[in-house]
């Protein structure tokens, strides 16, 4: 992990946004010796193949069906 001032990570955001997308590495930006952020790769998830968890879940209805009469609420009818 990369450890800079707040002056530094200014004068130097490109840089450092170039570095982190390259490497994946993490850059600290620090005020006065104590940390203010992180500066952090964006995952990039493949949307090609489903989610584990999202895959695994089941309706017990048909989320597109029309509501009848009695389902909508009282002010709406």
């Amino acid at each position: 992990m990369l450890i800079v001032n707040i002056h530094e990570a200014k004068t130097k955001l490109s840089a450092l946004l170039a570095d982190v997308e390259k490497t994946g590495q993490t850059v600290r930006i620090c005020r006065n010796g104590k940390a203010v952020a992180d500066l952090v790769p964006h995952r990039h998830r493949d949307r090609t193949h489903p989610h584990p968890i999202m895959g695994s879940l089941t309706l017990d209805y048909d989320p597109v069906e029309p509501l009848s009469p009695d389902e909508w609420p009282e002010q709406q009818r």
